[in-house]
C-alpha cells in the first residue's frame, strides 16, 4: 500500500496507508493522532515550501519521529509488576528503610505531549524481603516511558511497589519540571512541581514520612 507522501510497506511499528497506523495499546492513542498531523503538516510544508522541498531532513522527519516516539513511550511494552517479581530473603535482619534518592526521570505529559524531567526519590520499609535496587529506578522507567500526569505516576509507582514488594510502607516523591509551562502558555521556565504518595507506615506514621522527605531534600547541608 502507498500513501499520499509515497510511502509503502508494512513495518514493525506502523502501516503505511492513507494515515499512519501504530501498534500500539489504546492508552497511547494520542500519540498517533499526534503523528498522523505531524506527516500531514510535513506534507503540506514539502508542497508549499521551496527551501523545504529541497531539503534531505523534512522529507523523512516522520520517520525519525516515529523512531524517537517508540523510545519515548517504549514504557507500554513492559509490565512493572513483572519488572519487581524476582525478590531476595536474605536480608541480614536489615529492618529499616531502603531508599534510592535522585532517580533520572523523563517523561511526556498527556496534555500537550511535551517533556517533563526531573527526580525521583523512592524509599519502602522491608519486610521479609527486598527487591535489586535497579528494579526500583527500572519501575520509574518504564512509567515514564509513558504519556503521563505527575500526580498519576506517582500514585502509580507507589501503588506497584506497595502491590507487589508488600512492605510496612512506600514513598514517592517526585520533583519535575514541565515543558508545557515553561515553553508555552505562562512561560514560566525552571519551576519544579512537587508530588508524594505516601503508604503504609509512611502515611501513619508522621514521624518516618518526616524523615523521608527530609531525606530526600538533604544534600549534606
Amino acid at each position: 500500500m502507498a500513501d499520499g507522501l509515497g510511502l509503502q510497506g508494512r513495518g514493525t511499528h506502523y502501516i503505511c496507508s492513507e494515515e499512519l497506523i501504530f501498534y500500539a495499546p489504546l492508552a497511547a492513542l494520542p500519540h498517533i493522532r499526534v503523528i498522523r498531523v505531524i506527516r500531514l503538516a510535513g506534507s503540506f510544508s514539502l508542497e508549499e515550501n521551496q527551501t523545504l522541498k529541497q531539503s534531505e531532513g523534512p522529507v523523512t522527519s516522520w520517520q525519525r519521529v516515529v523512531g524517537a516516539y517508540d523510545e519515548f513511550f517504549a514504557g507500554y511494552k513492559d509490565d512493572p509488576i513483572e519488572v519487581l517479581s524476582r525478590t531476595f530473603d536474605d536480608v541480614g535482619g536489615y529492618d529499616d528503610i531502603v531508599m534510592l534518592r535522585d532517580i533520572e526521570l523523563n517523561s511526556h505529559c498527556e496534555h500537550h505531549m511535551v517533556p517533563f524531567i526531573g527526580k525521583a526519590h523512592i524509599a519502602y520499609f522491608p519486610t521479609d524481603r527486598v527487591v535489586g535496587l535497579s528494579k526500583l529506578a527500572r519501575v520509574v522507567e518504564v512509567f515514564g516511558r509513558r504519556l503521563q500526569t505527575q500526580e498519576t505516576m506517582t500514585a502509580q509507582i507507589a501503588e506497584t511497589i506497595d502491590r507487589v514488594l508488600k512492605p510496612k510502607g512506600v514513598a514517592v516523591m517526585i520533583e519535575a519540571v514541565h515543558q508545557c509551562m515553561s515553553m508555552r502558555g505562562v512561560r514560566k521556565p525552571d519551576v519544579a512541581t512537587i508530588t508524594t504518595q505516601f503508604t503504609g507506615i509512611f502515611k501513619e506514621d508522621p514521624a518516618q514520612q518526616a524523615r523521608f522527605m527530609q531525606l530526600a531534600v538533604d544534600r549534606g547541608r
